[in-house]
């Protein structure tokens, strides 16, 4: 299998949020907002902003609201819905909310969608979920049609649309980049495939979803061919949690007690989802599987070329944002992952490596006329060279 790598390997966040219950919600979205701004700063490219709406972790129910908080106050990081539940909401409403959104960030809004990934939203909007897959189906085609100007006219069971058309064009040219959410079914790859836009693989870091990545690309660029669309792995974005530290050591031991909540008191003791059982819920297990990066920048390295060659290539790699460990360490590990790990796929210091490397293999060449230059002015004046300076000369010349 050849293996595609990018030109600018993309890195950011897959901001659901994961916030323990029982902590001050205020804060906890404050501090969503400040991690967006932090990753800015380090140059971190996206950041994708889930909608949820009950189980009392998933704090965020409007993510536009957060995109254009977090737009005022940053300069250049993108900014998406991860993920807009398309079953939620009428499809003209939201076309016309994101494209309002791509204008007021000025090109960096995402848009992001899926059919929605808690079944209790849906119970309580009363939302049957059988049929979640193909309503989002349904509203994407009618979103993507306004979004490229046509006028459209739908009836279905769950909305209707009378020569609806879009006052705004959108800002970003021929529209801003939308992806559908693919997590455990094939609805996400195929969906995105049809219609010829991204695909965000959240379900990469579940049991057995690093050795699907394959098929799931598969079944995408299948579904485009059927389709007649085209679709491009620089558009597929893989999802995967990951905590850097100093020392592989230490990185375990930042997120340890995280981690364990998270699986245990959220995915198995809210959500219902299977047991792994205790020892299979350590981030060492999880890490083991390859179902998290834990370790040092080396280590991120590492697992990251082996997704290339499990997955065959993609073009983006999101961080699944969560409190394992505490602000600041979790802080730290973004700020080692933008120092060492990013570079290396983003070729960010290659010339300043080969700079340097080319001034130390020549800097006998280069350095000489300095030295000769130097030893004339002491002796144009008339003064002794000190010792000290005659033997740091001649070292620089061994």
């Amino acid at each position: 299998m050849s293996i595609y790598r990018p030109a600018r390997l993309k890195f950011g966040i897959f901001l659901a949020p994961f916030h323990r219950h029982g902590e001050n919600p205020t804060v906890a979205i404050d501090r969503d907002i400040e991690l967006i701004e932090h990753l800015d700063k380090l140059d971190f490219d996206e950041a994708w902003i889930g909608e949820h709406h009950s189980a009392g972790w998933e704090l965020i129910a409007s993510p536009e609201l957060i995109i254009a908080a977090a737009a005022r106050t940053t300069r250049s990081i993108r900014l998406g819905t991860g993920v807009s539940s398309l079953p939620y909401h009428h499809p003209f409403i939201l076309a016309d909310r994101m494209v309002q959104l791509d204008h007021m960030t000025r090109g960096r809004a995402m848009f992001g969608v899926g059919p929605g990934a808690l079944t209790s939203d849906a119970y309580m909007l009363g939302i049957e979920a059988e049929t979640q897959r193909e309503h989002m189906a349904e509203s994407l085609d009618v979103i993507l049609r306004l979004f490229r100007g046509e006028s459209v006219t739908r009836h279905t069971e769950w909305f209707t649309l009378q020569d609806a058309r879009l006052q705004l064009a959108p800002y970003t040219k021929p529209h801003m980049e939308v992806a559908v959410a693919a997590q455990f079914s094939p609805a996400g790859p195929t969906t995105s495939g049809r219609f010829g836009v991204g695909m965000l693989s959240i379900g990469a870091s579940q049991p057995g979803g690093l050795i699907k990545l394959a098929s799931v690309w598969e079944m995408h660029e299948e579904a485009a061919h059927q389709a007649g669309t085209t679709v491009s792995r620089d558009n597929w974005k893989l999802v995967m949690p990951f905590h850097l530290s100093d020392t592989r050591e230490q990185a375990f031991e930042d997120v340890r007690e995280g981690v364990l909540q998270w699986n245990q008191e959220y995915f198995e003791g809210t959500l219902g989802r299977p047991s792994a059982g205790p020892e299979e819920a350590t981030i060492e297990a999880m890490t083991k599987r390859g179902g998290a990066i834990v370790g040092t920048p080396d280590d991120a390295i590492e697992a990251i070329e082996n997704l290339f060659e499990l997955s065959g290539g993609f073009g983006g790699l999101l961080g699944m944002a969560n409190d394992w460990a505490t602000w600041d360490k979790t802080k730290h590990s973004y700020e080692l992952w933008a120092r060492y790990v990013a570079p290396h796929f983003q070729g960010g210091v290659d010339r300043s490596i080969g700079s340097r490397e080319w001034v130390a293999e020549n800097r006998k060449t280069i350095f000489s006329p300095q030295q000769k230059a130097i030893a004339k002015a002491f002796s144009d004046a008339g003064v002794d060279i000190p010792d000290a300076m005659v033997q740091r000369m001649q070292r620089g010349n061994n």
